[in-house]
């Protein structure tokens, strides 16, 4: 199972927007330049994660886009399965009919258990979390410059 770029260059913009909150829309270009991916991609994820309502959009020359909720009310799960679907390492653990071996397959349980380990992770995990989480690593990151020129 691989979470594709429409999930991980979804999560990474939405972090994005949560990091950068300040109650005015964000432009696309500006979490395009930081994040270091094309408009055109995150127009079109964004696209996506609106007709969600996960984010909402703003026009006009102060436009752009919000996170329609706080960022501890989005959880990845919301965003992952928005972007690429539901999250499973087999088509079986999605589908009941998908192969007519289910009931004497001995391997099922070990992917349906796989299934909720990971569905458990990222449906705990917020977008507050992960915002949390890259706060503190650019204050890291600082704080490591800071020691460097110090040093000299």
């Amino acid at each position: 199972m691989r979470v594709s770029t429409k999930g991980r260059y979804g999560l990474r913009a939405l972090v994005d927007l949560a990091e950068h909150d300040e109650g005015k829309a964000i432009p696309i270009r500006e979490i395009s330049e930081r994040q270091n991916i094309s408009e055109q991609y995150l127009e079109q994820l964004f696209a996506t994660l609106r007709k969600a309502k996960i984010v909402k959009s703003v026009r006009g020359a102060h436009g752009g886009y919000m996170l329609n909720y706080d960022p501890e009310d989005i959880t990845v799960a919301d965003v992952i399965t928005t972007l690429e679907g539901p999250i499973a390492p087999v088509d079986c653990v999605i589908e009941e009919d998908f192969c007519n071996y289910i009931d004497k397959c001995v391997i099922h349980g070990l992917w349906s258990e796989l299934a909720d380990a990971i569905n458990g992770v990222i449906e705990n995990m917020t977008l507050a979390d992960l915002r949390d989480k890259a706060v503190q690593e650019k204050q890291r990151e600082e704080e490591l410059e800071k020691e460097k020129l110090e040093a000299k």
